[in-house]
């Protein structure tokens, strides 16, 4: 298990509010796209297909390949000199996808994003369980985990008025420069936890036999499946949405960016904080509610899901000049309750591995989620999109994206299976687990 022997000082705080605002804007960059489909589409030409392989499988097989080396690397050298280089390349790389003169050019591009963005998650996990205690840990997780939500929220909302007023290749290029200064200010400014002595003396194992003890964690393998196939429908809803909006609620892009970024983005917000407060409350009674919380905030956002894109078109109320669709009050609780599963599972990693294979382990995670949620989620609506087309025209997108929520029902079956699983393992001493996964 990972533990941390580190005073909880304002050096600690600061170190998360970096780690955080650099997770924020690894997401505005990673999810600019999706408000960017339509313009993107019209200048060069190019199905939602090609669409889907942009922003999903070229970004997510590069985010795979790369990430278990770079966390691999944070483990061997420290977690802070590879997230602060990593967010300044994946930042450099989302500027040029702003001068790409062809399709094929920001395909490329869109991969150093990937490259880059491997180096940043799953190392600032394990900096910032290294940074507090046990019954501290979800809470802080929470706080750096609402870089999604409020990636979506300054992303989408500011991706898409840049986008309207400028062009979207300025908003590239406007929103990817602050992350070349935070990847500075971490390096020069941020304090890491030292590695103790007796993590600088652990022998080094192999890559593989590193991995074969990860995946014979009991538990571990459920939370990565889980996680996984939340993820698909989480991605494919989040780079789809605003298109959704655009189409069957008749929605302008900068009226779709406002109400994802906005609405949704704080709603998510809201919910993830919401999640790490009540996961910390619950473990202090019984340890199987780390993962019981992710199971009951999918089972709620089902119906909320299913709702919003299964509602007909219609306006609730004008808010300024913008129609709200009557469906988008479901989204809201959709939002609140679709990121449950995000902070018990970052949080069960440092429960279940030593520190010196924290980050690897949550690489592992952000493989499975990044490889099967980027990767399949946005190409698997497109291509259901492109097909229905034939079928239901106009509306295709609708229900594309509502097959998608019954993905969640089996996350709701992995959690369930690895509750106990998880229980028994954190009531069993540490050297016990790994004298089981070493002999396995």
């Amino acid at each position: 298990m990972s533990t941390n022997n580190h005073k909880v000082t304002w050096h600690t705080h600061y170190a998360l509010l970096i780690l955080a605002i650099i997770y924020i804007f690894n997401y505005i960059d990673r999810l600019l796209v999706s408000i960017l489909i339509e313009p993107i589409k019209l200048e060069f030409g190019v199905s939602d297909t090609l669409i889907g392989l942009l922003s999903g499988v070229a970004f997510a097989l590069f985010y795979t390949v790369f990430g278990l080396p770079f966390s691999r690397l944070a483990d061997r050298i420290g977690r802070k000199p590879v997230v602060a280089m990593a967010c300044i390349a994946w930042s450099l790389m989302t500027m040029l996808c702003g001068v790409a003169t062809s399709f094929a050019m920001l395909l490329l591009f869109r991969i150093g994003v990937a490259v880059g963005e491997a180096g940043g998650s799953a190392p600032s996990v394990a900096m910032i369980s290294d940074l507090y205690p046990a019954n501290q840990r979800s809470r802080a997780l929470a706080v750096f985990l609402m870089g999604p939500a409020l990636g979506a929220v300054f992303g989408l909302g500011a991706g898409g008025w840049i986008a309207e007023m400028y062009g979207w290749r300025w908003a590239f290029i406007i929103i990817g420069a602050p992350g070349v200064l935070l990847g500075l200010i971490l390096a020069l400014t941020v304090r890491a936890p030292t590695r103790t002595a007796s993590d600088a003396s652990l022998p080094q194992e192999s890559f593989a036999k590193t991995v074969r003890s990860l995946t014979r964690t009991p538990s571990y393998l459920l939370i990565v499946t889980a996680g996984s196939v939340a993820a698909i429908a989480g991605y494919a809803i989040g780079t789809w949405n605003p298109s959704f909006l655009i189409r069957s609620h008749g929605l302008s892009l900068k009226e779709a960016g406002i109400l994802m970024g906005l609405g949704g983005g704080m709603m998510s917000v809201v919910g993830t904080l919401a999640c790490g407060w009540f996961t910390d409350r619950m473990v202090n009674k019984d340890t199987g509610w780390q993962l019981g919380t992710a199971l009951l905030g999918t089972v709620i956002s089902i119906p909320f899901g299913l709702l919003f894109f299964l509602w007909p078109a219609g306006t609730a109320f004008m808010l300024g000049e913008i129609a709200v669709p009557t469906a988008f009050f479901f989204y809201l609780g959709f939002a609140f309750f679709g990121t449950w599963w995000t902070v018990p599972c970052f949080g069960s990693m440092s429960h279940l591995f030593p520190a010196h294979k924290l980050a690897q382990g949550t690489a592992i995670f952000f493989m499975g989620i990044t490889l099967l949620g980027v990767g399949l989620g946005p190409l698997v609506v497109g291509i259901l999109s492109d097909f229905f087309t034939l079928t239901i025209g106009s509306e295709a997108l609708r229900y594309a994206l509502a097959s998608t929520i019954g993905l969640l029902a089996i996350t709701c079956i992995c959690f369930a299976y690895a509750i106990p699983r998880y229980r028994q393992q954190v009531a069993t001493p540490a050297d016990s687990i790994a004298t089981q996964t070493a002999t396995a």
